[in-house]
């Protein structure tokens, strides 16, 4: 049985729910998202509450376990969908190393980590980025996911390396150091 499908979302002050089409619309004051519903699947929008129901019957067990997983889905994805379009969500980055840093100039981050030339990343529509302090990145946006993969896609461009630490990692990230082999040969 799916527990989590069956606890309603609540819907906070501000924020506006319509379901038309097999599509859910919320839209709140950091904006607008929508959200296809998958089949079998039902959304209610009652009481200042959302409340997803599979319309499978159990006796179907292959097809009830399935829609069972896409009913926590949908609602972990709506639940989201609010959190963000009331308070967004931030993801933040630091840049370590000497002479690493980045800027915003336009609707381009542009990042100076070690490689010959700067490297320029356009920024989504979606998506607000702030540098602070030329080192510390701050990716902020309604939609989790986009958020998320921007934020990857940064991190990519230059991950921690475990020697020295220099590099992009998000903030409270762990870079386990490793010794370098100098180190070893000290020791014979």
């Amino acid at each position: 049985m799916a527990r989590l499908g069956k606890k309603p979302i609540e819907i906070p002050e501000g924020v506006n729910v319509k379901v038309e089409n097999q599509k859910v619309f919320i839209e709140g004051k950091k904006g607008k998202l929508v959200q296809e519903i998958f089949p079998n699947l039902s959304v209610i929008v009652e009481d200042k509450k959302i409340l997803v129901k599979n319309q499978v019957e159990p006796k179907n067990k292959k097809l009830y376990r399935k829609t069972n997983a896409l009913w926590g889905l949908l609602r972990s994805l709506l639940a989201n969908m609010i959190k963000g379009v009331s308070d967004g969500f931030e993801k933040i980055l630091e840049i370590h190393g000497i002479g690493y840093k980045g800027e915003v100039r336009g609707n381009k981050l542009i990042l100076s980590v070690g490689f010959t030339h700067p490297v320029e990343i356009e920024i989504p529509k979606e998506i607000s980025v702030e540098v602070s302090k030329n080192t510390i990145i701050f990716i902020r946006g309604a939609d989790k996911q986009k958020v998320g993969e921007f934020a990857a896609k940064v991190r990519k461009i230059c991950p921690p390396e475990p020697y020295k630490g220099k590099g992009i990692r998000y903030r409270g990230e762990y870079v386990r150091q490793k010794a370098t082999k100098a180190g070893v040969e000290a020791k014979k």
